[in-house]
């Protein structure tokens, strides 16, 4: 993987996320809100943006704040954010692809703290539950715990992947209603309905 010296200056990381992106240099002033002069003086190294700017820039085109705040220097690289810098710089991948890929890993990092705080909080549960209640406790729901705070959540029938890969298809299309549930017009429509009998 490439380093952060090995890569370009967050100028340079500008210009070729816009030209990968084929946005003119106006176009991409206008959508992040910036001035068409200030743009050109960042992309060729003349000025340093502010946090805020990278913030906008990222939106503009499309790439995660944390890998623009990283290539600024803004972040270490402490927390995988070279990873999402790299997806950001490749010029083999769409820029679709490029989000896909950035959701993905940044759905599977928060998946693992989210099992590391239950794995250590089930631990912690276990210690304090002492050996008395280990011993009453069945050998198998103990082995059934220890296994999903291992995995993760499943499918019925499947593995953690597609369980996480689902999470992600619903954040991409949006939250499904609860079965049983009803729409706020179809409320709205047997509330009517039921103030019609009424009368």
């Amino acid at each position: 993987m490439a380093t952060p010296k090995d890569l370009p200056d967050v100028g340079g990381f500008i210009r070729d996320l816009r030209r990968n992106a084929k946005i003119s240099l106006r176009q991409l002033a206008e959508q992040a809100g910036v001035s068409n002069p200030y743009l050109s003086q960042i992309e060729r190294g003349l000025r340093k943006p502010s946090a805020e700017v990278l913030q906008q820039l990222a939106s503009a085109l499309r790439v995660s704040t944390p890998a623009m705040y990283l290539r600024a220097g803004l972040l270490d690289d402490k927390e995988g954010h070279g990873v999402l810098a790299a997806i950001a710089v490749d010029a083999d991948l769409t820029m679709a692809q490029k989000q896909s890929l950035s959701q993905i890993y940044e759905t599977f990092r928060r998946e693992n703290t989210r099992l590391a705080e239950a794995q250590a909080e089930a631990e912690a549960a276990q210690a304090e539950a002492g050996a008395a209640q280990a011993a009453d406790q069945p050998a198998s729901q103990a082995a059934d715990l220890a296994n999903v705070a291992a995995t993760g959540p499943t499918t019925v029938g499947g593995t953690p992947t597609e369980a996480v890969l689902e999470s992600v298809a619903v954040t991409e299309a949006g939250t499904a209603p609860a079965p049983g549930s009803t729409s706020i017009p179809q409320k709205k429509k047997a509330a009517d309905a039921a103030e019609e009998e009424t009368s």
